[in-house]
């Protein structure tokens, strides 16, 4: 190699690097702000003023509004340039999460939530497709690992980070935490990353977005307040789940005939990332709807403070960045289907062993458990994007990337509400089951009243059989949960055998 050839080299892995860090610190900033909100709702509600079901809007309106925008992220980016669209959504995220801290009403935190959701639903999208196009095919693996670190391990160190901030700060800070990223981030971008060729001859299919968005966005409605409406007794969530239904379908048959459709029905055309659509879907019921049950075991029923709870699930999360690290490294020398299968196995193992916990369950388990699920879905989530994507046609990958992110963000939604759904339901069964062992004839009560730990004879003792008798039955529905996890994790299986094997590596970019 000859200097001149030595010194391009070094540029383009300095320009790769350089490229790196400023998308990864915009995936990190829209992945954190995924969960970190959910901590201060309750610091947020006491300063607003607000009711429950009010202060769940601040969560509801920016789900949304990044569910209903992420499928816009392909066109604008063809028509107004990927660079240009980057940096706007990083500009717009960062003076909306400003807006955030800054708010004095509820009106105004919902407003400023919706159209931060709005400007953040292009970047992780946008960091995918930029990190592929700048790794040659036989690093994607590897440009995929540094990607995931931040998608995946974001949400979960979201709530530890919220918890430290909401405590020894204010709620505000959850939201001004964004600052530092976003200028770092635009500054990078702005330096480093490459404009794309624009495509003015695309037309804007009006039709197909307003069917997806409606359908989207209906679709998010019914799941974030379906647990609070009690689902199907509610006319609303009826009518979201109406319009969904009839817009989804409608979308599907518009894409299929139309000669310019919204999506590109190429993109269905590809087995792997049809297959990987279905899969990080799987993985994004497993991803959130476990951390979204642990806090709450962890503190209603085990007696954690908030800012413990975050120390013992942060693990986890460094479990899925090592596996991650480790799985880049590795990726040009093992069929990453191997991986995938290997990390499902993680999974199912420390689901099982989490149906065994009781109140008495050590933190140093749960740290165990949390570490082998963390490494789980690190093997997975690798080896899955560089699988999905390397079969597709460079062009469709901004496009791939944003329907990749809404699956496995409708995924997140659809496992948070079933096991949310599944928790309070199981918790009344449960408690009923329980009550009817509380009766004259149960030799074990008649037992435990004559040591004197119970009493039946007055209502301080019968409360307190109640508290146990609720706390056990809750104890059991968070088992039967991460059962149910478990066997949605066992039926990802056999699609591991559905993905095709990876083409043969390549010297070219």
């Amino acid at each position: 190699m000859t200097l001149t050839q030595s010194k391009r080299a070094g540029d383009q892995s300095f320009q790769r690097i350089m490229v790196t860090v400023s998308v990864m610190l915009a995936t990190i900033m829209q992945a954190l702000d995924t969960t970190i909100a959910n901590v201060a709702l309750p610091h947020m509600q006491g300063a607003m003023g607000a009711t429950q079901d009010q202060i769940s809007w601040v969560l509801t309106s920016y789900i949304v509004a990044a569910a209903i925008c992420m499928p816009l992220t392909g066109f604008l980016s063809a028509r107004f340039g990927r660079k240009r669209l980057f940096l706007w959504s990083v500009v717009g995220f960062t003076v909306t999460s400003v807006l955030c801290g800054m708010a004095q009403s509820l009106n105004q935190i919902i407003l400023f939530r919706l159209l931060q959701g709005v400007f953040g639903a292009s970047l992780v999208p946008l960091s995918q497709a930029i990190l592929l196009d700048s790794y040659p095919k036989e690093k994607h693996g590897s440009a995929m690992a540094m990607w995931g670190v931040g998608v995946m391990v974001g949400p979960i160190l979201g709530p530890f980070l919220g918890g430290l901030l909401t405590e020894y700060y204010s709620w505000r800070w959850v939201f001004y935490i964004n600052v530092p990223f976003g200028i770092l981030a635009w500054l990078g971008i702005t330096s480093f990353v490459k404009e794309t060729d624009l495509n003015r001859q695309r037309k804007f299919d009006f039709y197909g977005f307003l069917l997806l968005a409606l359908g989207i966005g209906a679709l998010q409605m019914m799941l974030d307040r379906g647990e609070t409406l009690d689902w199907f007794s509610s006319l609303e969530v009826i009518i979201e789940a109406g319009l969904a239904v009839l817009c989804l379908y409608m979308f599907v048959v518009h894409i299929n005939t139309h000669s310019s459709p919204f999506i590109e029905t190429a993109l269905f055309r590809d087995r792997n990332f049809s297959v990987g659509l279905v899969f990080i879907f799987i993985v994004g019921i497993i991803l959130l709807a476990t951390m979204a049950l642990l806090p709450p075991f962890m503190q209603n029923l085990m007696g954690y403070q908030v800012v413990d709870v975050g120390m013992i699930l942060a693990p986890r999360g460094f479990g899925t960045m090592a596996m991650m690290i480790l799985v880049g490294k590795l990726s040009e020398k093992v069929d990453p289907r191997l991986f995938i299968f290997v990390g499902l196995l993680l999974i199912i193992s420390s689901m099982w062993e989490m149906t065994q916990f009781t109140l008495d369950t050590t933190a140093a388990d749960i740290v165990r458990t949390g570490v082998v699920q963390g490494a789980g879905l690190g093997l997975i989530f690798v080896p899955l994007s560089t699988i999905s994507f390397s079969t597709l046609a460079p062009h469709l990958r901004t496009e791939a990337s944003s329907l990749f992110s809404l699956l496995r963000n409708i995924g997140s939604s659809i496992g948070i509400s079933i096991v949310a759904t599944y928790l309070t339901q199981h918790t009344q069964i449960n408690h009923a089951i329980f009550a009817e062992s509380i009766n004259p004839f149960n030799m074990g009560l008649h037992l435990a009243e004559q040591a004197g730990a119970y009493s039946t004879q007055s209502v301080a003792g019968l409360a307190a059989l109640n508290q146990m008798v609720s706390a056990q039955a809750a104890t059991m529905a968070y088992l039967q949960d991460f059962r149910l996890m478990m066997w949605v994790t066992v039926a990802a299986l056999p699609l591991v055998f559905a993905l095709g094997r990876p083409q043969p590596k390549t010297t070219s970019a």
